[in-house]
């Protein structure tokens, strides 16, 4: 069973250059093209299901606008 993950967008931060969309290996991240940012930019969010934690979207962006969270899978004792 692959890691599950999620993320979180700073949509004060984010400026919809699509990189996190781009580099995202599971491809579960895409701009909301229905809501726009105090700002005017379309956000990223995270779309479909499948995200694995891998933190390659928080790396590629160069506002630091996401942050990634990983489940902790717990092995049986």
């Amino acid at each position: 069973m692959p890691p599950k993950g999620r993320i979180e967008v700073n949509e004060d931060l984010c400026k919809g250059c699509e990189l996190c969309v781009m580099n995202c290996p599971q491809e579960v991240i895409a701009l909301n093209m229905e809501r726009m940012t105090k700002r005017g930019y379309h956000p990223a969010e995270l779309a479909k299901p499948g995200c694995t934690g891998c933190g390659i979207c928080a790396t590629m962006c160069p506002e630091a606008a996401i942050t990634v969270y990983r489940e902790v899978i717990q092995k049986p004792a």
